[in-house]
């Protein structure tokens, strides 16, 4: 026991300067491709130099967030590459401590990792994050609206429709209007055609209405029942927020984790789009998990750099990395087009990458 625990504290001493250096590095390499993504507006609108770098303090944490997997990749490969070229290894296996117990230390540290990023990112990051918008916005006079055209939301458990071609937020007034009241089988109880609606004293006030109640006998005929024409008109029932009709601008990984996900049972029960969200909510759970798949899969590779090993682990992580985010977003597509569930779409990536890295570890030199 012993010997392992000196074994385990020589290998994490040359662990941990490595992956301290790898998240620095990967780090800045993130902040750069920032920077320069806005670096002509940035001259161009003559931002002074102290609100950039106030941009990029509050991109910190998100930085870190990007980069301490690729890091745990990069120093698990390099280190166990080094000792590998270094015949220390060999050694190891000789001795009777087989691979699974050797790379225990870097598996125990990716879960803690994995966890402790899931509080990080909900405590740290997602304030930071949005400062940071803010700040961003700002500086580049970015402006966002909150109006929207063609606008179709469900309200009640569906039993109310409602529909407007424009929502100008700045009035909180609906042009071409029309509200549907529905049964419980689906049946249309009355319609509301109206030019205008203006949100006064918590209710919509309609101008220039018609309503419109089919005959019972007949209910889906729009020949039959009884037509009323009004000025104005105001229905206790169309009660629906005026926020539900904004343009949907807000984004799950700025929110905390309980508001994002009332913000999307919001989005389910008014009808409106939400499967992309619900993955992109899940997906937070599951890139928490992505330190400790990354240990998993460097552990099985480490063993295979005998020669030029800072470089090939260097290249091996950038490569991983570009094919798990991408694993991920096709992930995401597929689940905001309805191909896949929403936690399928989140979760697909990391048990592909489970998989990988299992079988790499089985593979491995033992």
């Amino acid at each position: 026991m012993r010997s392992c625990r000196t074994l385990y504290s020589m290998t994490m001493r040359s662990f941990f300067p490595v992956l301290f250096g790898g998240t620095a590095l990967f780090a800045l390499m993130i902040h750069l491709l920032e920077l320069f993504t806005n670096l002509v507006r940035y001259l161009n609108l003559e931002v002074p130099f102290r609100q950039i770098a106030l941009v990029h303090w509050f991109y910190l944490p998100k930085s870190i967030m990007y980069a301490v997997p690729i890091a745990v990749l990069f120093a698990v490969s390099f280190t166990m590459g080094t000792l590998y070229a270094n015949n220390e290894l060999i050694a190891v296996f000789s001795a009777g401590v087989p691979l699974r117990r050797f790379v225990r230390p870097f598996l125990v540290f990716g879960i803690l990792i994995s966890i402790g990023a899931f509080y990080f990112e909900d405590h740290v990051v997602i304030r930071t994050q949005v400062q940071k918008t803010e700040l961003s916005r700002s500086l580049l006079r970015v402006s966002t609206t909150m109006s929207n055209t063609n606008v179709t939301v469900l309200d009640n458990e569906g039993r109310h429709v409602y529909h407007a071609e424009h929502y100008n937020d700045q009035t909180r007034t609906l042009t071409g209007f029309l509200f549907l009241e529905r049964l419980d089988d689906s049946t249309i109880s009355r319609r509301i055609d109206a030019g205008r609606a203006v949100w006064e004293n918590d209710v919509w006030t309609l101008f220039n209405a018609v309503v419109f109640r089919p005959e019972a006998e007949n209910p889906r005929s729009p020949d039959s029942g009884s037509r009323e024409f009004f000025d104005r008109l105001t229905v206790p029932e169309l009660a629906a927020a005026p926020s539900v009709f904004r343009r949907r601008t807000a984004r799950v990984d700025e929110m905390p984790r309980d508001d994002a996900r009332i913000w999307i049972e919001s989005l389910r029960r008014a009808g409106l789009p939400y499967r992309n969200h619900l993955t992109e909510y899940y997906s937070r759970y599951s890139y928490a998990a992505t330190p400790f798949i990354v240990a998993l899969i460097s552990s099985g590779l480490g063993g295979k750099f005998k020669k030029n090993v800072l470089l090939m682990s260097l290249l091996v992580s950038l490569c991983f990395a570009v094919v798990y985010y991408i694993t991920g977003m096709l992930g995401t597509l597929a689940a905001a087009a309805g191909l896949i569930t929403p936690i399928i779409g989140a979760w697909a990536g990391v048990a592909i990458f489970v998989v990988v890295g299992m079988l790499l570890f089985k593979a491995s030199r033992n």
